[in-house]
């Protein structure tokens, strides 16, 4: 099976063109394929795949196997491997999701590829949204959660997957490892969360640690970074556009006031290609 290695600032993925190889079994070949020493190495693997609503469809499974509605990190490094490899000429694509269509847009000096800025839609709020359990209506809005004999406070958004943001002084300070899964599969959530800790540098800048479900830590998460913007906008700590400091590197999120709509922009890297053998 060829396969491509890709990633958004050290978020890693291998990525299959659905078009010409085929795979019996995803979420098996997921967990081989992710493994960092018996695979190839990823945080996910993505399938490229024919669609009947948009250009293409991206999907993606995480390296324990569970599936991921959507990927920010994901959809620019898909953007760019569809057009560099000819399956469009488009610079402004559709891709469907499990969140929905998803609209990535390459943005070229000339003709080399700067960025990638993608149409993220509208974040969303409630719990049935979410999800979350409680009353379906209502917003997870600094909602005290205990954890490990600590109570945070914590916003809740989906952008298109779940999302728990906790502001923090310090976030090199907070044990992720610990206290990340113990968020991630609260009852609180029926399809577990993400977990963002944000620490605010000024109002146009914002400092994030993520314990992405089904992953674990990850150097930049995409989705986390809108849903951080978001929550971040709500408890009025940072102006609708900022950058999002990650482990990986930087990302543009802007939260626009005209459409709701939030805008993510940053890079896209390939690392190497080849030929994966191991599939069972």
């Amino acid at each position: 099976m060829q396969f491509t290695k890709w990633h958004g600032l050290g978020n890693d993925f291998v990525i299959v063109d659905g078009f010409k190889e085929k795979i019996s079994d995803y979420k098996a070949a997921a967990v081989q394929i992710c493994d960092r020493h018996f695979g190839i190495g990823a945080d996910g693997l993505v399938l490229i795949l024919p669609s009947a609503c948009a250009d293409f469809q991206m999907r993606i499974f995480n390296s324990d196997g569970s599936e991921a509605e959507m990927c920010g990190n994901a959809t620019r490094c898909v953007a760019r491997y569809v057009y560099e490899n000819g399956l469009t000429d488009k610079r402004k694509i559709t891709l469907e999701t499990g969140a929905g269509l998803i609209k990535p847009e390459l943005i070229l000096n000339g003709k080399e590829i700067q960025a990638i800025r993608v149409d993220m839609g509208m974040p969303r709020l409630t719990r049935k949204e979410i999800p979350a359990s409680g009353p379906e209506e209502e917003q997870i809005f600094k909602l005290p959660l205990k954890v490990l004999g600590n109570t945070y406070a914590i916003t809740c958004v989906s952008m298109g997957n779940p999302h728990t943001i906790t502001f923090v002084e310090d976030v090199k300070a907070v044990d992720l490892t610990a206290i990340g899964p113990l968020i991630e599969t609260n009852p609180l959530f029926p399809q577990k969360t993400n977990v963002e800790f944000i620490e605010v540098i000024d109002r146009k800048n914002i400092r994030m640690r993520v314990w992405e479900r089904g992953a674990g830590i990850t150097l930049a998460c995409g989705t986390g970074a809108c849903a951080s913007v978001v929550a971040a906008v709500l408890n009025e700590k940072i102006e609708r556009q900022a950058t999002v400091h990650l482990t990986g590197g930087s990302l543009l999120v802007e939260w626009n006031s005209t459409d709701n709509h939030v805008y993510i922009t940053g890079p896209a890297t390939e690392v190497f290609a080849g030929i994966y053998k191991n599939e069972k």
